[in-house]
């Protein structure tokens, strides 16, 4: 076993800025309209090419054990930004330094570090309520346009997404697809969202995006529990011979199933993907028997008198694919008969309009508009596979600051907006000691996007 490192105080402190200075330095060139991208070597094929914040700084892993400790460290704030908000990674990498950076110069000159940190998390809250207050909605497809041409720091892209989104809604669902051609394409096919993602980070296909992507899968649907190995080997077997895509959703998949999915998986026996059934009880029964339609499969079920050891290729439906997080899971184009979907769709309406219960029919209503839903698929294109990788990372970029925009609205850019509303807070703070010095750290710490994006066009951003 390998003996333990240790460092503390002064020299652990600089260590780990170090690390976190080497990621912000990294990631903040890309930061605003003049930002620049950063190009990485792979270790194998072409390099990539990014200008996304959190794609840059995953890639990074230093040799110094206690440098990498705040490379990760800061790698986790732009994670926690993505996963949240989809978008302006580089941003909270930036802030997240200077915060660093002015906490360790305080508690270096004495201050107690507690004290300081109820002094940060108030300002941040105080900040966070006040750009609530501030936001406002977005006003028409040209505003959407802007937004998203911003964050592709490309027009054409930004009016193609804004045209899809005005087209399918707020609550539409895009996926975004690398093309076969030169141009961008977007089509328009059926599709559904369900709210349950892969059960294991071990089926992950992308690694990038932490996505389980499958093409033309085969479909397993069963409302059991499956509990071992043996009851999935009859359909897994008969399903080798013709391809090695499989979905499987059940009410659980428990460890001994699971970990033979995982192994096929990992040796590359068999592409697999498992998620829970949506929902409970009756709901998720019927949740199970709207997917069985779409995808074209029969449900196993004991209530039926089927088990698993019964189920064939015949039982299993199709998609054209299959892209699951970590917390829900898109379908494209199932292969199900289309009028007998819009039979259930009629059926689950008239269940809608005769139900008493507000509760049941809200219920209802969410099912029938997820089954006749579509879905936009946006097919990327480009001349070589390098471009092709980096306009598609930044098409699924503005995607996603376009749709955190529809959901909680926008402000003035560039920083100010947060400038502002920390000298606001800093104003009417009644904190003393050290707790006021946290508000002025967070205040000085939120000025720095706005000096880096000057910096980055080339002019002194200390003199804004």
């Amino acid at each position: 076993m390998t003996a333990k490192k240790f460092q503390f105080k002064e020299d652990a402190r600089k260590q780990l800025v170090k690390g976190i200075d080497i990621v912000a330095k990294t990631v903040g060139i890309t930061l605003g309209p003049a930002g620049r991208n950063v190009v990485l070597d792979k270790g194998f094929g072409p390099p990539r090419v990014y200008s996304d914040g959190v794609s840059i700084a995953r890639e990074i892993e230093l040799p110094n054990p206690f440098q990498n400790m705040g490379a990760q460290l800061i790698q986790d704030a732009a994670r926690q930004t993505n996963d949240i908000a989809g978008d302006g990674t580089t941003t909270s990498t930036v802030i997240a330094q200077a915060l660093v950076h002015e906490g360790f110069k305080n508690v270096a000159a004495g201050a107690n570090p507690m004290a300081l940190k109820i002094g940060i998390q108030k300002a941040v809250k105080e900040i966070n309520d006040q750009l609530s207050v501030l936001a406002k909605p977005i006003q028409g497809r040209d505003q959407m346009a802007q937004i998203a041409s911003l964050s592709a720091h490309e027009e054409q892209m930004g009016n193609m997404i804004a045209d899809v989104m005005d087209k399918i809604g707020q609550d539409g669902i895009v996926t975004i697809e690398e093309g076969k051609g030169t141009s961008d394409e977007v089509e328009y096919v059926e599709g559904m969202r369900v709210d349950r993602g892969y059960i294991s980070p071990y089926l992950v296909t992308n690694q990038e995006a932490m996505k389980a992507e499958i093409d033309n899968p085969y479909i397993l649907l069963t409302s059991e529990k499956i509990s071992s190995a043996n009851e999935l080997v009859p359909v897994l077997e008969a399903l080798s011979a013709k391809s090695k895509d499989i979905v499987i959703i059940a009410e659980d998949i428990e460890k001994e199933a699971l970990a033979t999915l995982v192994v096929n998986k990992l040796r590359g026996t068999m592409n697999c993907l498992a998620i829970k059934a949506p929902a409970f009880g009756d709901r998720r029964k019927a949740i199970l028997e709207d997917l069985a339609i779409l995808f074209g499969a029969n449900l196993i079920s004991k209530e039926t008198g089927r088990g698993l050891e019964s189920a064939t290729i015949e039982d299993l439906g199709r998609a054209r694919k299959a892209i699951a997080s970590k917390e829900d899971t898109t379908f494209v184009e199932g292969a199900g008969d289309s009028k007998s979907i819009e039979a259930r769709i009629q059926q689950i309406k008239l269940q809608a309009e005769d139900t008493t219960s507000d509760y049941d029919r809200e219920k209802l209503n969410e099912r029938a508009a997820k089954l006749s839903g579509g879905v936009a698929v946006i097919n990327v294109g480009a001349m070589t596979e390098i471009e092709l990788k980096e306009r598609k990372q930044r098409m699924e970029d503005a995607l996603a600051a376009t749709k955190a925009a529809s959901e909680e609205g926008i402000i003035a850019g560039g920083g100010a907006t947060l400038i502002r509303a920390a000298s606001d807070i800093l104003k009417a703070s009644t904190a003393t000691g050290d707790e006021l010095t946290g508000y002025k750290i967070v205040a000085h710490a939120v000025e720095e996007p706005l000096k880096l994006m000057v910096e980055n066009a080339g002019l002194a951003g200390d003199v804004v």
